[in-house]
C-alpha cells in the first residue's frame, strides 16, 4: 500500500453550496474516511480552488474557470474558498489551493507529497468528472498509486459518476468504497 495520503479535494464551501442539500451523504462519508485516516496516521490534504484577489490567473480563454471567477468571489480569503466547516483542517493537516481542475494544477501538491515520501493517494471530493478525474489522471502519469472512494465523491450527474467510477477510474486505480478503504487501513 505504501505511504499513502487521503485528498479531500475542493469540499469548500462555494462549491458545496452548488449541491444544495445532496452533499449530507457526502460529508458523513468523509467523515468517517477522515476520522479513519486520523486514526490510522494517514496523512490527510485538503485541496481547494482558489485564486489572488482579482483572479488574475483566470484567462477569459478558459470557460469554466472565467465564468466561475466572474460569478463567485474566489479570492483565497473570501468564504466560498474556505473548506467546509463540518470537514475542516486540523491544525498540521496541510491545505493545498490550486489555480485550475486538477489537484497538481498551480499548486504544490506534488512536492509536498515528494517530501512526505508520499507514493499512494485516496481520492475524494466534488466533483467526480471534474477534480477527481483530473487528479487521477494527472496522478497516475506522476506514478502515484491510486485509489478512489466511489462514495466519497461527488457529481451532479449521477450517471457521470457511475461510468467514471464503475468503468473509467478502474483502469488506473482501485474503486472501493470507503468502508472498504477504512477495512484496508485496519487490517494493515
Amino acid at each position: 500500500m505504501g505511504n499513502q495520503a487521503l485528498l479531500i479535494m475542493d469540499m469548500q464551501n462555494g462549491i458545496v453550496e452548488r449541491y444544495a442539500g445532496n452533499v449530507e451523504p457526502l460529508f458523513d462519508t468523509l467523515s468517517a474516511a477522515l476520522g479513519a485516516a486520523r486514526a490510522n496516521g494517514t496523512t490527510v490534504v485538503f485541496v481547494r480552488v482558489a485564486f489572488r484577489e482579482g483572479a488574475p490567473e483566470v484567462s477569459s480563454r478558459n470557460k469554466s474557470f472565467a465564468a466561475l471567477a466572474g460569478s463567485l468571489s474566489m479570492d483565497e480569503s473570501t468564504h466560498a474558498t474556505q473548506i467546509h466547516e463540518r470537514l475542516a483542517p486540523r491544525p498540521g493537516e496541510l491545505l493545498v489551493t490550486k489555480r485550475r481542475v486538477s489537484a497538481f494544477a498551480g499548486s504544490d501538491l506534488d512536492v509536498v507529497l515528494r517530501a512526505n515520501n508520499i507514493d499512494s493517494l485516496v481520492l475524494s471530493g466534488i466533483a467526480t468528472s471534474g477534480v477527481v478525474l483530473s487528479t487521477l489522471r494527472q496522478a497516475a502519469d506522476l506514478d502515484f498509486a491510486l485509489t478512489v472512494l466511489s462514495d466519497g465523491c461527488a457529481d451532479q450527474d449521477s450517471e457521470v459518476h457511475r461510468v467514471l467510477t464503475e468503468k473509467v477510474f478502474i483502469r488506473q486505480a482501485n474503486v472501493l468504497t470507503t468502508q472498504e478503504w477504512i477495512s484496508t487501513l485496519t487490517s494493515a
